[in-house]
This record gives C-alpha cells, structure tokens and sequence, in this order.
C-alpha cells in the first residue's frame, strides 16, 4: 500500500504491483532555471498509478528548479523492489507510504502516528544504502483498505474488519500481489482478525485489476487504496480497521544521502518539502479520480496540479 503500499491503476501502465504497474509518464522539463552544475537524479516509484503520479509531481516541481530527471526507475515494482533500488543507488528519489515503509524494514514499529513512523523510519534508513533521509511527510495519507460491496455489506451486515471473521469462509477475497510477504497484510490481518488470506486471489490492489473483480462479483472483498477514486464512485463500503492493523501512511521523498552532498541541500529539500505540505488526502484523491475517470495522462495531471498552486 501502501502500503506496503500498493495501489495502482490503468491496465495500460502496469507491469505488476501489489503496487504494481508500469510507466510513469517521462514528461518534458519544465521551463526554469539552468541545471548547470546539478547532477541529474534518478527517480523511481512503486508500479501503482498514485505513486508514479507523486513521483511526477516531485520530478516537474524539481526540472522546474534546473533539476535533469532520469525517469527510467517510476513503475518499477512493488517495495521490495524500489526500497532495494534506492539502497542500491539504482534510483536517488522515491515517494513512500511512511508507516507501510517502516513495516517493510520493522513491523514491531509502526503505528497510526505519521510523526511516529517518520521519525522510526529514519532512524532504520541511516543505515540502509549509505544513508537515506525521509523529507517532510505530506498531510495526504493512503491507507490499505478492505471493501465490500453496498450489497455485500448488507446481506452480511458488515461494517468492521471484525466481522468478516464470522463469514470469512463465505468470501472471495482479493489481495495485493505481495500481501503474502506484506506485513501489513495477510500477517497483519490473520493475527488480528483471524482471517486466512492464504488463497485470496493475488490482483494489483490500487489498480484497475482489483475494482473490475470487485465489480464482476468475482471477489466479494477487495484490497484497494483508501484515496482510490472508484470507492465513492461505486458506493463501495470501506470496512472500519477496528483493530488497527493498518498504520499511518503519510506521503514523504525518500533521498539517498549521497545525491544530497552533491546539491545545495537546504534548497533541494525545500523544493519538495513545499510540494509535500500543499498536498492533501482530498486533493490526491481528486487526482486520482482525473486519472481513473478522466484518463488523463500522469505527466498533465502533474502539470497541471503544479501550475494551479504556483510550482511551477
């Protein structure tokens, strides 16, 4: 998700995801200031559309202050493959799900306090790759989110986690393509709930994939992104996390700390800590719902999302 972070959309972009999908959209430079004597940076993402997206956004706001971006990393798997890219050096920048990241390297350690998870994340990324910094969290937050149907919420009088125990057996469920090995979830959600995720159908949970089974009845409970736009759209029934298995996930920039000593440190991270605080849970889901509904490319709702709050 997160999420462990998985969303993503657009069969057209993908290439997996739990998070998984592929393309991030290589969007020309936006006009601005030289990028003499800045070394280009190597952004990746997640495969899900809302991570490519944030890596979008990031990339213009940075190409706009004389950054080169190199896009070659957005789309590029679900986090245990981006988390071993920024380690590697094979990618400099990644947006991440702060609480999910942190369950990634410690699921001991997460909790449903973004200062809480930022702050533990950082603390395990100074040791990872040569040294990591977690930038500003965002106000936008991104939950794995378990969802029923208005009909299937009601023939089985499901509001909570809590009670798909009882019926767990009736259901089809649907899940993230590495929820196996997620903490966050078919550990998660077995010690919590009680529930065997074991043979849930593996679908890209923040993506197409995932509504279209939820839609067709081929699963009864699916595994989307909380900001994931066909929620509303659909009437769908988010089922209350009663025992808080699902931590705070708070967008942040993951930068490797070598790239950093090339820059002028204190700018480069204003550059992106501004974007950061501008972008809210509502604001991502509104650009979420331009991608799923509209179909506009990643790139233009990047643009535009940046024009309109003076990034750019």
């Amino acid at each position: 998700m997160r999420r462990f972070r998985m969303l993503a959309l657009g069969a057209s972009m993908l290439v997996l995801l739990s998070a998984c999908s592929t393309g991030g959209g290589s969007s020309p430079s936006v006009a601005g200031s030289s990028g003499a004597g800045k070394p280009t940076i190597k952004i990746g993402s997640d495969g899900f559309y809302e991570s490519q997206l944030m890596a979008e956004i990031y990339a213009q706001a940075l190409e706009h202050n004389g950054y080169t971006v190199d896009r070659t990393g957005m789309g590029l798997g679900t986090r245990k493959v981006t988390a071993a890219a920024l380690e590697s050096g094979q990618i400099d920048l990644k947006p991440e799900y702060i609480g999910s990241g942190l369950a990634f390297y410690d699921p001991t350690k997460a909790t449903g306090d973004p200062a809480t998870n930022a702050a533990a994340l950082q603390a395990i990324l100074k040791g990872k790759g040569g040294g990591i910094t977690v930038l500003n969290y965002s106000p936008a937050a991104d939950q794995n989110a378990f969802v029923v149907t208005q009909a299937t919420a009601t023939k089985y009088h499901l509001t909570t986690m809590s009670d798909l125990t009882a019926v767990a057996s009736q259901l089809k469920f649907g899940v993230a393509t590495d929820c196996s090995t997620n903490p966050v979830c078919a550990a998660a959600i077995k010690a919590a709930y009680g529930i065997d995720l074991s043979s849930a159908l593996p679908l890209s949970a923040c993506d197409q994939p995932m509504v279209d089974a939820l839609k067709a009845g081929t699963i009864d409970v699916g595994e989307l992104c909380s900001t994931q736009p066909d929620i509303a759209q659909n009437g769908w029934v988010v089922l209350t996390d009663d025992k808080h298995t699902q931590p705070a996930d708070n967008i942040a920039p993951l930068v490797r700390d070598d790239y950093l000593a090339k820059v002028d440190k204190a700018s480069f991270e204003k550059i992106l800590n501004d974007v950061s605080a501008r972008m809210t849970t509502a604001e991502l889901t509104n650009l979420n719902a331009e991608y799923v509904f509209d179909k506009k490319d990643i790139a233009t709702i990047a643009t535009e999302w940046l024009t309109a709050n003076g990034f750019v």
